[in-house]
């Protein structure tokens, strides 16, 4: 038995001297009881063997049975993941951070733990997500039970048979759930749940059957809103409002900008209100969770992919789609030029964005 030093923190605003005591614990191989928005967990230092052992024999858990490491960060998945599926975005960006687990293939340099795949979560709570980052270690954190016990959803059901076992226990109240994440395996098609629990079957399901369009141009407020807006229309038309999810953005660094006079003008014609668009940039991670992605201009094109190399296959240019005569396949932007120029793009987009329907 040691000694186990018993820390109570504000879960709102967590003393920030305690946070790095715990983190340094972690770093040295010690085990540390914390909070999740979910159950109690035992942090622990996923690159320490002895740290790992030690864990094991504490939870009596079988050693065929690997943790999942808690990350602070949805883009730290590809620091231990690799070829991560479009739908391990999708439900990243849905539910993260939050109450659910996803199972991918391990990247190599973490063969050393003997397992194929890896389990990852980013947790909805703020002394997880900043005692991990203040550690800078992968950290795995089990439910801080015995194996085959509930899942502690306080602090004293956690430290019932724990005290003495752990270096450090952070006590932060009574967690916000109660209930322990879902698991959903994605390193093999096709996908499985392994564990319905905070996140019920059907809302997994329903993110894995839409599908993601994602028209990109140059500043986000004309072409790619014209697009957007008339793909939603066209959905709607057809009884298909439900199932597709439509997205916009752009390539500048410029956000929260409102669609072009020119263009809400054009949509208006349509019957279509586009007054709350607010501009966004392109992310890496958007592009990621994109089943197909429709850029205005070839430079685009290279934008898109210096952010995800992995986007190419499902990458295109809006023009394609269009039937017109010429070998241009750049919608130029219409921005600066007369009514005319931008009824003339308008015209091109309207008629790639009918092939798109048939497509989709």
């Amino acid at each position: 038995m040691i000694s186990t030093k018993i820390v109570k923190i504000d879960p709102v605003n967590p003393e920030e001297k305690y946070l790095k005591e715990a983190a340094a614990i972690l770093e040295n191989g010690g085990l540390v009881i914390m909070p999740t928005e979910t159950v109690y967990g035992i942090g622990a230092n996923m690159l320490n063997k002895q740290t790992q052992d030690r864990l094991y024999d504490i939870k009596k858990r079988p050693k065929d049975k690997p943790f999942s490491l808690h990350i602070d960060e949805k883009e730290n998945i590809e620091d231990f993941a690799q070829d991560i599926p479009i739908l391990a975005y999708k439900l990243i960006d849905k539910f993260w951070p939050g109450p659910l687990t996803i199972i991918l293939k391990a990247k190599d340099r973490l063969k050393f733990w003997s397992q194929d795949t890896v389990g990852l979560r980013m947790p909805d709570n703020e002394i997880a997500l900043r005692l991990i980052s203040h550690a800078q270690i992968p950290i795995v954190c089990p439910s801080a039970n015995i194996s085959g016990k509930p899942a502690p959803v306080d602090f004293n059901q956690a430290l019932l048979d724990l005290k003495g076992l752990v270096d450090f226990a952070i006590d932060a109240g009574k967690t916000k759930l109660g209930v322990e994440s879902s698991v959903v395996d994605l390193a093999f098609k096709p996908f499985r749940i392994l564990r319905e629990a905070a996140i019920k079957k059907e809302n997994i399901e329903e993110i894995a059957r839409k599908k993601t369009v994602l028209f990109v141009c140059t500043g986000n407020s004309c072409r790619s809103v014209m697009a957007k807006a008339l793909l939603e229309k066209r959905l709607k038309e057809q009884g298909r409002p439900e199932g597709i999810e439509i997205l916009s953005s752009g390539i500048m660094m410029l956000s929260g900008m409102g669609a072009s006079d020119e263009t809400r003008e054009l949509l208006r014609r349509e019957g279509i209100d586009v007054s709350a668009h607010r501009s966004q940039r392109v992310t890496k991670g958007v592009i990621k969770k994109s089943d197909i992605i429709l850029v205005m201009e070839r430079g685009h094109e290279d934008k898109v992919l210096e952010l995800a190399p992995e986007a190419k296959n499902r990458l295109f240019l809006l023009k394609e789609f269009a039937k017109i005569g010429d070998n241009n396949l750049d919608i130029a932007d219409p921005i600066g030029r007369p009514i005319q120029f931008y009824e003339e793009t308008f015209k091109v987009i309207k008629e790639a964005v009918g092939r798109i329907v048939e497509i989709i």
